[in-house]
């Protein structure tokens, strides 16, 4: 009988996950009152996906500061007035099985209702965006204090893991970027500085047993971008300064170039897979993973301790109860399959 995978346990530090099933942080824009609160949105969409059977919900990218969302629709962390809404979301998947992680960000150059973008740099995301306020030395030292903030909040909400935003042209990846970050200071002389002391900062008010995941663009796709091998010294240092579980995406700094990745199911997986081996660290795969089976072979080969799905999880909020009976094969995985149903469902089965 071969095994089914997706269904299998993961333990990392003291995150134990049910099975190997990530939900990717996806933007709702979806905050009505721009405040960057949750609302009842937020949680039903996220619920809804615990009781579906998913390991690990990461809630989407949450802001530390105002001017650092996206949109004014999307959500934040930047005052302690955001806890409770956020914890009745984390408390209640928890009653469904699942385990809970928010993405801390900003967006940088990319904040598209700011009044002035900030960013490491004045160039501008492209042609019809608006300049981007460079940030002083001092802003860019007090902006990691940010991210710690709001780390200290996402705790007090009991969160089980974190994960920082480090890719898809956000204000780290910004940082680390040569195509974005020009500086003539210490964190233009080291690219990885920035992104370095953000994971020191956020890593000292989490509890000793919980892991901290790095979202990263593993290959850029502009003219001039790094490829996988020259972003491993970056993701090394991240990996030093205390980054446990890396979440392998790619793109997003700028316009596509000539080696943009075309679009395929698991396009981003050799990336994924290159980075475990290079840097030793479990690693979270994504792309459209969407097919059950796929995202049961990547696990298989070994190419990613747990698979991330999307716009899957959009169009269907069952995905992991659905995908895990799709890939079962023999009676013992079909069985694991069955132990997902909720109760009351199981009629439905």
């Amino acid at each position: 009988m071969t095994r089914n995978r997706l269904y299998t346990p993961y333990q990392l530090k003291g995150l134990s996950l049910r099975n190997r099933i990530v939900m990717a942080p996806m933007c709702q824009y979806a905050v009505d009152a721009k405040d960057g609160i949750p609302n009842e949105w937020h949680y039903v969409h996220y619920i809804s996906r615990a009781v579906g059977g998913t390991g690990l919900i990461l809630i989407e990218m949450t802001n530390v500061e105002p001017d650092g969302r996206i949109t004014d629709n999307c959500l934040g962390l930047w005052s302690d007035d955001h806890i409770p809404a956020f914890r009745r979301i984390v408390s209640e998947a928890h009653k469904h099985g699942a385990k809970v992680g928010i993405q801390i960000a900003h967006a940088g150059r990319k904040a598209q209702d700011a009044a002035q973008p900030v960013g490491p740099s004045d160039i501008p995301f492209g042609a019809s965006s608006p300049v981007p306020r460079a940030l002083s030395t001092d802003e860019v030292r007090a902006m990691a204090g940010k991210f710690k903030d709001a780390a200290r909040r996402a705790v007090e909400a009991g969160v089980d893991t974190i994960e920082l935003h480090g890719a898809h042209g956000y204000l780290i990846h910004q940082f680390h970027s040569k195509l974005v970050n020009n500086r003539q200071d210490a964190y233009g002389r080291d690219l990885a500085l920035f992104g370095c002391e953000v994971v020191q900062a956020v890593k000292s008010v989490m509890p000793p047993d919980m892991p901290l995941i790095m979202r990263v663009s593993a290959a850029e796709y502009a003219e001039g971008g790094y490829d996988l091998a020259g972003g491993l010294e970056m993701f090394r240092r991240y990996r030093d300064a205390g980054v446990d579980v890396f979440h392998v995406s790619s793109g997003g700094e700028g316009p596509v170039g000539a080696q943009g990745s075309a679009l395929y199911a698991g396009y981003q997986v050799p990336l994924a897979r290159g980075l475990k081996a290079a840097l030793g660290v479990p690693v979270i795969a994504v792309g459209l993973l969407d097919d059950a089976k796929l995202a049961d072979a990547t696990l298989a080969h070994g190419d990613a301790d747990l698979v991330a799905v999307a716009r899957g999880m959009l169009r269907d909020p069952y995905w992991a109860l659905h995908a895990v009976q799709a890939a079962a094969s023999g009676r013992e995985a079909a069985a694991e399959a069955a132990e997902l149903i909720p109760r009351p469902y199981t009629r439905g089965y």
